[in-house]
């Protein structure tokens, strides 16, 4: 497959060195610390109509959210619960543009890094995304090592066959949501790192696939 370019955006905001952020972000999926990112003054996930999970552990939140917002999803487990959106997208514990429980918000809201979405070059949704989306595109990634550009390159190349080829995956069971898809890259990016493969595209599928299972299973020290 061809090599992925790291395109830059015309409006530039620092995203952080690419290696560091990359393990950073692999870490926190494996349930190890999160991210530190640097939002500014930006709210784009707090008015973009997500829905949000708030598990047990997030004790603090739920002390504070009031419970008329907070519902039981289908096939979620005892003690979970989703925090909805107003109408106009925005989340109803967001007060004149500021988070009014930021020091106590739930696990999600301090693991979201729409970073991720830079890093696998696609946007976060359609046009109730849009403000993340502008972010997105604005992110830019710095690179001590040449290695970490071709990681970067190896995170363009796994999202965009993960996107363009579902059909190569057994029974078509690609994600196609984007957070899945830039989920799915960041853990099986070293199946594309150095450039060109030789396998056919149901044989990366199945390496993708492969690469995402001994990621989960993986145990940090």
């Amino acid at each position: 497959m061809a090599e992925q370019l790291v395109t830059e955006p015309e409006n530039k905001v620092a995203a952080g060195d690419f290696g560091e952020w990359l393990a950073q972000i692999r870490a926190s999926l494996q349930g190890e610390g999160g991210t530190d990112v640097p939002c500014g003054d930006c709210v784009g996930c707090c008015v973009s109509s997500y829905f949000i999970p708030v598990r047990p552990e997030d004790k603090e939140a739920l002390a504070v959210i009031p419970a008329n917002l907070l519902v039981t999803a289908p096939g979620q487990t005892k003690g979970h619960v989703m925090m909805g959106y107003r109408e106009d997208g925005t989340c109803p514990m967001l007060n004149t543009g500021k988070c009014s429980i930021y020091q106590h918000r739930p696990q999600t809201c301090r693991d979201y890094d729409c970073r991720i979405f830079a890093a696998a070059g696609i946007d976060a949704g359609n046009k109730d995304k849009h403000v993340i989306n502008k972010r997105v595109r604005e992110w830019q990634f710095t690179y001590a090592t040449e290695a970490d550009r071709l990681a970067h390159n190896a995170v363009l190349a796994a999202a965009t066959f993960i996107k363009n080829k579902g059909a190569s995956f057994p029974s078509g069971r690609a994600p196609t949501a984007p957070t899945g898809i830039a989920v799915l890259a960041i853990k099986s990016y070293v199946i594309f790192f150095g450039g060109q493969l030789t396998m056919s595209e149901p044989e990366i599928a199945r390496a993708i696939i492969k690469a995402s299972r001994e990621f989960d299973a993986a145990v940090l020290p």
